[in-house]
């Protein structure tokens, strides 16, 4: 994530940081990449994120005219375990939504939903939250899964297993993401 001169950089290589830090870099980028590194723990390295975003949006925005939307993550469902699925599964083969209203999976973080709901409740920037996150928790269902292009042919031992391979990050078109639009256009008009 880039803001200006800050990006924020997950410690614990590809993938979902299991230690929750980042890592905050100030400045130019070059060299090593180590220079003026600090490191944060997540929390604190995206309210520092969030907060150079609404100096620029204060500093560069006339909000008679312009309206500024801000949309929370989007979750993936890495792992049936967590809605009491097969503990070696994912999103494979599931075909309806989690009917559990208290569901809350790890992908998306709880802790930073809050962040964001203090940035934005402390600011004097207007800005609209698209908080997309706890409706696409349900969604295990709308994932592309397997049904999408394999850019390298799989492997017997994958075609053999699924969930190998099943995409679990992404979303089928149509689908979520019209829900998402249609939450922009009710707070585009219906503000």
């Amino acid at each position: 994530m880039t803001l200006d001169s800050v990006s924020l950089i997950p410690s614990a290589g590809v993938g979902v940081p299991t230690d929750l830090r980042s890592a905050c870099r100030r400045g130019p980028l070059g060299g090593d990449g180590t220079k003026n590194l600090t490191e944060m723990v997540t929390e604190d390295a995206y309210r520092l994120a969030l907060r150079r975003m609404l100096k620029w949006v204060e500093k560069n925005m006339d909000p008679r005219r312009t309206r500024v939307f801000f949309t929370s993550m989007s979750p993936s469902h890495h792992s049936s375990k967590e809605w009491g699925g097969d503990p070696r599964g994912n999103c494979y083969n599931e075909t309806t939504p989690i009917e559990d209203a208290t569901y809350w999976g790890t992908s998306a973080s709880k802790s930073m939903m809050q962040v964001i709901g203090d940035v934005f409740e402390a600011t004097g920037v207007p800005i609209t939250l698209l908080n997309i996150t706890q409706l696409s928790e349900y969604r295990r269902d709308a994932h592309t899964q397997i049904y999408k292009k394999q850019w390298s042919p799989l492997t017997p031992e994958q075609l053999a297993n699924p969930t190998s391979y099943a995409d679990c990050i992404h979303w089928c078109l149509p689908g979520l993401q019209d829900t998402w639009n249609e939450l922009l256009y009710a707070k585009l008009f219906f503000p």
